[in-house]
Formats: structure tokens, sequence, C-alpha cells
């Protein structure tokens, strides 16, 4: 057999230590743990650690090996400080990170005919790991809902014009021990409680009028919808600052309306 040459541990006389090197757009089927319920989702992934300034390249095959080892284990969001522990160990670095984006299905009930169906959110899940420090993990959900113009309804002898709206929520959180207590499914709800009104993937005619109804008599500005979810947000546990995006996709104008706002404890 040939010597195959192992390239990637020549030295590197450069001396520029990268912060970060790894693989993206990893497509990878994980088990979500929420809550104890377990949840299939098909995730895209970009793992990355730091690379010693002495070494030419990392070995990327096995952030894959590490990543494979857990799709067949439900992952919790504690969990991820465990993946970024085992690359930091197996690929001796010091910083790890990643980014795990997936679709998560919250259950929804029609208002009035109770049809049972499944809204998609978009997740992700971000970790970043020190060699003996804790993790740092943030959670980052994008809501729809539907909001309802209050000016268009003041002016306008009948109807209004209305939206399908997104909140994008990032939350930092400052007690990893903590983590499991955190529901996606809870803190979608939420969110979407904040718009004019909830949406749902099945609607029959008497809960199409009931949507549209509570609309009407919920108007609201993108930024009203904004700063009731800042004060909602102000009062989840265990969270060190959050950002919050909204943005109505406007029926009546080829132009979206946006509001945005961050903070930090």
């Amino acid at each position: 057999m040939k010597f195959m040459l192992d390239v990637q541990n020549q030295e590197d006389g450069r001396g520029i230590k990268i912060r970060r090197t790894g693989v993206t757009r990893v497509h990878l089927p994980f088990l979500i743990s929420d809550g104890g319920a377990v949840q299939r989702v098909s995730a895209e992934v970009r793992f990355t650690v730091s690379l010693n300034e002495k070494i030419r390249g990392t070995h990327m095959s096995r952030l894959i090996e590490i990543l494979t080892d857990w799709v067949e284990t439900p992952l919790k969001m504690s969990d991820v400080e465990k993946i970024l522990e085992d690359a930091i160990s197996k690929l001796e670095t010091d910083f790890s990170a990643i980014r795990l984006a997936f679709k998560f299905f919250v259950k929804k009930i029609a208002p009035v005919s109770e049809r049972i169906s499944l809204l998609d959110v978009d997740c992700e899940f971000i970790g970043e790991l020190s060699r003996g420090s804790r993790m740092n993990f943030s959670l980052i959900l994008v809501v729809p809902f539907t909001s309802l113009c209050p000016c268009s309804k003041e002016i306008s002898d009948f109807g209004a014009h209305n939206q399908r709206s997104l909140c994008k929520v990032k939350l930092d959180f400052r007690d990893t021990d903590r983590l499991d207590e955190v529901s996606i499914e809870k803190i979608a709800g939420l969110v979407e409680n904040l718009g004019s009104s909830k949406i749902y993937p099945i609607l029959k005619r008497e809960d199409e009028k009931f949507v549209t109804e509570t609309a009407y008599q919920n108007p609201k500005f993108v930024e009203d919808i904004l700063r009731d979810v800042v004060i909602k947000l102000r009062g989840v546990e265990n969270i060190s600052g959050f950002e919050v995006e909204c943005e109505n996709f406007e029926s009546i104008h080829n132009h979206n309306a946006f509001a945005g706002h961050r903070e930090i404890f």
C-alpha cells in the first residue's frame, strides 16, 4: 500500500491562527427533544473549530463523524454543549461553534372547526464553546402570524388591508444548566399571540370568518407588534438578552414594513 502523507498536519509558517474552519451546508436528520416530545427534523448545520497557527488544515471528516453520532439520539438544547466539547477534544482545539437550523412543527387547532394541522416554524440552535468555559447558547425562532393596519381600518368606510407577518426572535441564555426548561413551542406561542391574529395551515369557512374578524378587531402596526414582543420577552426567565425583528409583507405596497430592537441585560 502506498504511504499516504497526512498533509493536513503539515506545519504552516504564516503565523495565522484561524478562528473558524470546518463544514457548512451539512444536511442531516436529527431528533429534537422539546418539553419531553421528540420530533424528527431535517437540519442544515455549520460546524467549525479554531485552528492553531502552526497546523495547515483541520480534520473536517471528524466533524461529520461527531454529528452523525447524534442523529439517532434525541437532542436537547443542553446537548449542544456535549457536541462542542467532543469537537474540542477530538480535533485538539480550544474553540468550537455550531449552528443547527431546521423546521420545527407546532400543532395547530383551528379556532372553530378544531381541525388539526402542523405549522412550520424556522428554528436555530447556536452554540459556541471555549475550552475551560461554559457554552454560549442562543435560540432563534421565526414565527408567522397575521397583522392588520390600524390606519387602513380607521380611514376606510369598510374593510382594512392586512398582511402575513414574520417575527424573528433571538434569545441569549444566561445559565446553560437550565436550557432544558426552555420550550420551542411555548416561545413560538408567546410570539404568535402578539400579532393581530394567529395563522393556521388548515381553515374551514367558519375558521376563516373567525380569523378575519379577530384580526379586524385587533389592528396593529409593525411597531405595535415589536413593542408587545419586547415587553413579553423581558419576562422570559434565564435570558441575558434578546433581539427582535418584525416584518410585515405589505398587501398594498411593493415594499415591506420593518421594525427591530435589541436588549442586553
